[in-house]
């Protein structure tokens, strides 16, 4: 595309660098495609034709010098393991291919029936695993069968997952495992996380690098800083140039019978950090970093999908009044998470069209039972209510919850999304309630799951050459999900069930039925929760082969049912017989 007067263009690149100039002019055909097709229907709409956005992406630069360096006196430290691995021409430039390096292709060969291909690392894979007493055991014949005696009491890993983006890892340590921690920290075990990871997420976090230093570990992890963040105390370093995170899931408050302090999870993350040792890894050929770009949507409209725009939740909604996070991120290009269409996002507690302190005190109001005020909006309980399962959807990610969201305006929130299916089958003679596990629930990408037995919910864990993202559904039932072998480690492919949409909160009936959906990117805070209102969308759209409308805040209609969404043909067959 060429455009404007020769000098005009001559002015441009005298004050953009050369490579600047290039890639500007290279954009202009695409970014006046995106724009014209992103044009609001109607004045009304102007506030809402922002294009979504991918996020950008970072890439580490490994320093596998020093890893070898590192692996080298961890195993040379022990005379009976000294000399097992062959470092000689491990001593070269940085940048350097496993050819160079046959100390980590033997040390990978040798972890790897403990820890399912390590090798695809491209960071080192630092483990509470003390490689040299392997070694000296392997060489004399003698290897104990328990991994615990190599993992300071740490039990088999629950999951090893390696690929292009890095590493994830969870531990855990049976009751009464060891005599010098306290004995209220293992009842239940407690699940350690541990991710590696080359690439992070560049997010706009408004509170991201807190923390405080660690006397105990500063110099093992000279700039590790600790910090309590949605849910976690996370132990945050880098080594070799890479991010590294250890967290465990724990309450920043008073411990309760089932529910570990966070001050209680310290010295079980400070045992495991002090066991740390590479493990294996493999070098990769640098990467170059990933610029933000337009998301790719359908440019045709779909029939009947309506939205309300990114951080539009319900007035009154939010922490102490506070609004949404506007957020027009896609973050990754998913599988829609529910099987059938139609489905809807929306408030799981507040509809801010009924009259609810008029129908409790039997006064006038429509009536509907179930309904209260909080927060200075209506909150509904009936779930069965027609306006549920009809357009438009409405972000509902800084709710109000007691869940710590660092994006949300008031610093709470409710993590992720609600989605309701395409109908309430009521159950009970009509109780309001409606029917759990009719609906089934798939995999966003293929990946692998995070869950023990007995859990409501679950991650599922993307590591890919150019992601590294966690999803995580909630809600599901886990019997079911135990007898269907959804459980620590599985692989899963793109669009497998999982699951069925259901209302388990600690007891099956404890919620309504939906499915809590979220996302986590990694970051050097370790996994953060993000917005996946955008993420739904965009994927939502895929699934309709069309693009929705977008309503800004002050143009929302009434909801009005839903009628004609047609189901793609080739998904028109998964809720069948449901």
């Amino acid at each position: 595309m060429r455009s404007g007067t020769a000098p005009a263009r001559r002015a441009v690149l005298t004050a953009m660098s050369r490579r600047a100039a290039i890639i500007a002019l290279a954009c202009i055909p695409m970014l006046a495609v995106s724009f014209a097709s992103a044009q609001p229907r109607d004045p009304a709409e102007a506030s809402a034709a922002a294009e979504f956005v991918t996020p950008g992406i970072s890439y580490a630069r490994v320093d596998w010098r020093a890893a070898l360096d590192q692996l080298a006196s961890e195993v040379n430290a022990r005379s009976d393991a000294s000399g097992f691995l062959n470092f000689t021409l491990g001593r070269r430039p940085q940048r350097f291919d496993q050819r160079r390096a046959p100390a980590l292709v033997q040390l990978n060969a040798l972890m790897a029936p403990l820890f399912p291909a390590i090798g695809l690392s491209p960071v080192p894979v630092l483990l509470p695993f003390d490689v040299a007493a392997w070694i000296a055991d392997r060489a004399a014949g003698a290897i104990d069968p328990s991994p615990a005696r190599y993992q300071v009491n740490f039990r088999a890993v629950d999951v090893f997952q390696a690929g292009a983006a890095g590493y994830d890892a969870v531990f855990s340590m049976e009751p009464n495992a060891t005599a010098d921690l306290p004995a209220r920290i293992f009842t239940p075990p407690v699940e350690v996380h541990l991710t590696g990871s080359l690439l992070t997420y560049d997010i706009a976090d408004p509170i991201a690098g807190r923390g405080e230093p660690v006397k105990a570990l500063a110099a093992q992890y000279p700039d590790l800083r600790r910090l309590i963040r949605e849910g976690f105390v996370r132990y945050a370093f880098t080594r070799f140039g890479v991010s590294y995170v250890v967290s465990i899931n724990c309450l920043d408050s008073t411990p309760r019978r089932k529910r570990l302090a966070c001050r209680e999870a310290y010295p079980v993350a400070e045992r495991f950090l002090k066991a740390l040792r590479v493990a294996g890894g493999t070098p990769a050929a640098p990467r170059a970093n990933i610029a933000s770009t337009v998301a790719p949507r359908p440019q045709t409209a779909a029939a009947n999908f309506i939205f309300h725009t990114p951080g539009d939740i319900i007035p009154g909604s939010g922490y102490r009044g506070k609004g949404g996070h506007a957020d027009r991120m896609v973050y990754s290009q998913i599988r829609f998470p529910v099987g059938q269409a139609p489905v809807y996002i929306n408030s799981q507690l507040y509809r801010a069209r009924l009259n609810c302190v008029a129908a409790a005190a039997g006064s006038g109001g429509d009536g509907t039972p179930g309904a209260c005020r909080e927060a200075g909006v209506t909150r509904n309980t009936t779930e069965s209510t027609a306006d549920n399962y009809a357009y438009p959807w409405r972000d509902n990610f800084c709710e109000r919850r007691d869940f710590e969201v660092g994006f949300c305006p008031g610093g709470w929130g409710h993590q992720g999304q609600d989605l309701r299916p395409v109908s309430c089958t009521v159950r009970n003679g009509g109780s309001g309630g409606c029917q759990p596990l009719l609906y089934p629930v798939v995999a966003a990408r293929h990946g692998a799951i995070i869950r023990a037995p007995k859990q409501h919910g679950a991650y599922l864990v993307v590591n890919e050459r150019n992601e590294h993202v966690r999803f995580r559904y909630v809600h599901m039932d886990p019997e079911r999900m135990d007898e269907d072998g959804v459980l620590n480690g599985r692989r899963v492919a793109e669009g497998e069930e999982i699951g069925k949409v259901a209302n388990y909160q600690d007891r099956a009936g404890g919620t309504t039925t939906h499915l809590h959906f979220d996302i986590q990117v990694f970051t050097r805070d370790g996994w953060i929760w993000v917005n996946p209102y955008a993420t739904l969308i965009a994927s939502y759209e895929q699934l309709l082969g069309g693009r929705g409308r977008e309503l800004p805040p002050a143009a929302a209609p009434a909801p009005q049912p839903e009628t004609a969404t047609p189901v793609p043909p080739e998904h028109a067959q998964e809720g069948a017989g449901q």
